[in-house]
């Protein structure tokens, strides 16, 4: 039975494979112009199917908004019981049907012709219809779904899926949507975390350990306790960070006239930095991979002049690893 298993999931993504290269081999200018469509939207992209074309109608609508497209989902059933009062003659309407005759589309579509809201209709069959009330037609594969009886919705409903897929990406291509807009439409979870920027995490103004190259060690220490971070930075008269001290550092040098040396004598100089406006999982790798255990980095603007001062327990905190 276990080698049976197999072959039968290799043959059902086999199947599935054919449909999606069915369909990518027929496309042709109705995909553009769809897309002139819905990128021309002013109003929202309501997407619309029944049965499991409306659970993947429902993934694209919310596909398409986490990508820049404002888009939601009504189902052709309620439409005719008042959704219909969702449409506005500023959107656009995007409906799914495998075989393009789901009685439950046809209020839906009559409405868009009759407040010429434009329609984009996803069928295998250009004569049905939906195929003949869609002003342009994204054909589905008509190749055979994947199940044993040819019946149960596999193949047709992984190719709409990736159709989903095409114009979400198309149109986050045209925009240039960016990872900037993508953080602030998921700012939780792992997502929000793995986006978030050094300076959305940095320790800022007076939360800085900072002392001046002329510090004696014994201030230097007072000023690296009090902050918490297991460091602190020296800066020249200017401003300008000449190096770091860490707990790992002290360690290091521990003797019996340390306190009475200079911190510039004591740091190390030109320490690892990172720019604010990168991600924090950027400053998560910068410290993980310089092979020397580092902890916590300085944050630098243009004129190397620490802004703020980024630690490795602020990335883990939010999740981000």
């Amino acid at each position: 039975m276990k080698e049976q298993d197999i072959i039968s999931a290799k043959k059902t993504i086999e199947t599935e494979i054919i449909a999606l290269r069915e369909m990518e081999n027929a496309f042709d200018e109705s995909l553009s112009n769809a897309l002139d469509i819905l990128e021309n939207t002013k109003g929202r992209i309501v997407v619309t199917g029944m049965g499991k074309s409306g659970h993947i109608a429902r993934k694209i609508a919310a596909t398409l908004a986490s990508t820049g497209s404002p888009s939601f989902f009504v189902h052709p059933a309620e439409a005719s019981h008042g959704d219909l009062g969702m449409l506005t003659n500023n959107d656009s309407v995007i409906a799914i049907s495998n075989g393009g005759e789901s009685k439950e589309l046809s209020d839906i579509l009559a409405y868009c012709k009759r407040n010429n809201i434009p329609l984009i209709a996803m069928t295998k069959n250009p004569d049905s219809s939906l195929g003949k009330a869609g002003d342009y037609l994204l054909k589905l594969p008509s190749s055979a779904e994947a199940c044993p009886i040819g019946m149960a919705p596999t193949s047709s409903t992984t190719a709409t899926l990736v159709l989903g897929d095409v114009l979400a990406v198309a149109l986050m291509e045209r925009k240039g949507f960016s990872k900037i807009d993508y953080k602030q439409r998921h700012p939780g979870g792992k997502l929000g975390a793995m986006l978030k920027k050094v300076s959305d995490l940095m320790h800022t103004g007076t939360e800085m350990p900072l002392v001046n190259e002329d510090t004696l060690m014994q201030d230097a220490i007072l000023e690296m306790t009090s902050k918490r971070l297991g460091c602190v930075g020296i800066i020249n008269k200017e401003g300008i960070l000449q190096g770091i001290i860490t707990d790992g550092d002290l360690r290091r040098c521990l003797s019996i006239d340390v306190m009475n040396r200079k911190a510039s004598d004591v740091m190390t100089p030109n320490p690892k930095t990172i720019a604010p406006h990168l991600m924090a999982v950027e400053a998560l790798n910068l410290m993980n991979n310089t092979g020397k255990g580092i902890t916590q980095l300085f944050v630098i603007d243009e004129n190397n002049k620490p802004v703020g001062v980024i630690h490795i327990h602020d990335c883990l905190r939010i999740g981000v690893a």
